[in-house]
């Protein structure tokens, strides 16, 4: 076997091992993982075990697919029921905010570091796009209101693809390339983020359904062909010209909210893909950076940092959300919680890419403002939302529901999980008034398996198996969420399991 093959698995798995252990650790400290991946990037790098990389165009290659991969499990594992009421904030601040913060960054450039506007506008493009690997692995582990939560979220989600389309477009712009009116550029920009919505939605409820209805011969296919659909929606809107980075995060979410077979393994499968995604980019990124040149770019990245994170964002935050009555409070945090990571930084090696003149320089201060930023942010947002009085007590996990098809019967068999704080915890089986034609058949407790029968109580930590007809499996899955969460009484005080969660 090729020993150089042989060699790059080797180094391969040991980074992901240890990765993962920096992942522990990073848990334990209470700091981004992406600045610990960053970090082992670097020391394998130039400086460190001397690994020699600067192929910025396979950089962005690599990095674009990363962000495919990540975007798509931010879109499966977003529940519908929590973004619905956030969908206006969100868009606004992925593109109203995004448009302010550029201006403002860019306005500060100039005054601050002498800049020309046209560089100055594109730096400020590179870095004010939140993360949505930062956003999500940060935020879904602190108890803060769905709502906002949510808010950002969306956010980190769509907020890449205009910012994406703008770093093009400039530095097009400053090699000479691209010569139209700024308000045909605007216009192409916004009709390729609309083509892009079209694409990923109709793509999501095309392949739901056609998942719904097919027996794949394995079970493993489901998370396969799952996350197949959110690639191929993003390489089709691209080849479109539309955009892909939308297209893949809506038929994310569209597809994480269908009931599809096997759905809590798709999800599962999506997070072990995207947190492979992260680690491999952001190893790559730390390997492409120069640590020699990095003092020179500190007080520049300061001084944008602090222009973004003080002014900037706030500002943005503020004329995008004027409209939604979202308590200042909340305003507040979602202000600083607008997490750099990744995207900035790759969206730094286009600038490299196209040869744009100081393109080295935006990449080193992107790297650095992001190293910096990140880890103040990151490590002070528990503290900012109790400060703030906008942290909630923490919620019971919603009840996990998988299923797998049953072709011959034209049914589907239900795995369902009482999670810690469910109000399922002690409800009678005729309580949870499932349709006619589901039936919960068996109950495994404490590693004991039954039958139940009319006078069984579901426990917490128990797993049931339901079966139920196949017209009726979204309606039963409906029934157990609400009673998940406002008890035997849901279906008197018309609960859809959604009226008790917090704003």
């Amino acid at each position: 076997m090729n020993a150089t093959v042989t060699v790059a698995l080797a180094v391969g798995a040991a980074v992901v091992l240890v990765s993962a252990i920096a992942l522990r650790i990073a848990d334990r400290l209470g700091l981004p993982s992406l600045l610990l991946y960053l970090a082992l990037g670097v020391a394998l790098g130039e400086s460190g075990l001397g690994v020699q990389f600067e192929d910025f165009a396979l950089t962005q290659t690599l990095g674009v697919a990363a962000l495919v991969v990540i975007l798509a499990e931010g879109g499966l594992t977003t529940r519908w029921a929590d973004v619905r009421r956030a969908v206006g904030p969100g868009l606004a601040l992925s593109t109203v905010g995004v448009t302010v913060s550029v201006g403002t960054t860019a306005a500060v450039a100039v005054w601050l570091l002498g800049l020309d506007w046209p560089f100055a506008l594109l730096l400020g493009a590179v870095v004010s796009s939140t993360d949505a690997a930062a956003v999500f692995a940060t935020l879904r582990r602190l108890p803060l209101p769905r709502r906002m939560v949510a808010a950002l979220e969306v956010e980190s989600g769509l907020n890449d693809a205009p910012v994406i389309l703008l770093v093009v477009v400039l530095a097009d712009r400053l090699t000479g390339g691209d010569s139209s009116s700024w308000w045909v550029t605007e216009l192409l920009i916004v009709g390729e983020l609309a083509g892009g919505a079209v694409i990923g939605v109709g793509l999501g409820f095309g392949g739901a359904w056609l998942l719904r209805r097919s027996a794949l011969p394995l079970s493993g296919f489901y998370p396969l062909a799952t996350l197949a659909l959110c690639v191929l929606a993003f390489a089709l809107a691209d080849l479109l010209h539309t955009s892909g980075f939308v297209a893949v995060y809506l038929c994310g979410l569209v597809l994480g909210n269908a009931a599809l077979p096997h759905r809590a393994a798709s999800i599962g499968f999506a997070e072990g893909m995207a947190s492979l995604a992260q680690i491999g980019l952001f190893v790559l990124l730390g390997l492409l950076v120069s640590p020699s040149r990095l003092p020179e770019a500190l007080g520049p990245a300061l001084l944008v940092g602090l222009a973004l994170t003080l002014v900037a964002r706030p500002l943005s935050v503020a004329l995008s959300l004027v409209w939604f009555r979202m308590p200042w409070r909340q305003q507040a945090f979602v202000s600083w919680a607008g997490l750099r990571g990744a995207v900035p930084i790759v969206l730094a090696t286009f600038p490299l890419t196209a040869q744009v003149p100081g393109a080295t320089f935006v990449f080193d201060t992107v790297f650095v403002l992001v190293v910096v930023f990140t880890l103040v942010q990151g490590w002070s947002l528990p503290w900012v939302a109790r400060r703030l009085g906008i942290a909630t007590p923490v919620t019971p996990r919603d009840v996990d529901v998988e299923s797998a098809p049953l072709e011959e019967l034209d049914a589907e068999l239900m795995q369902l999980t009482v999670p810690e704080g469910s109000r399922l915890h002690g409800v009678y089986l005729p309580e949870l008034r499932l349709p006619e034609d589901a039936a919960v058949v068996l109950i495994v407790r404490d590693g004991r398996s039954f039958v139940p029968g009319p006078t069984t109580r579901l426990m917490r930590g128990d797993q049931a198996l339901l079966v139920s007809a196949r017209e009726s499996r979204a309606e039963a899955e409906r029934r157990l969420r609400a009673v998940s969460r406002a008890g035997r009484l849901a279906s008197w005080r018309g609960e859809t399991g959604t009226a008790t969660e917090a704003d």
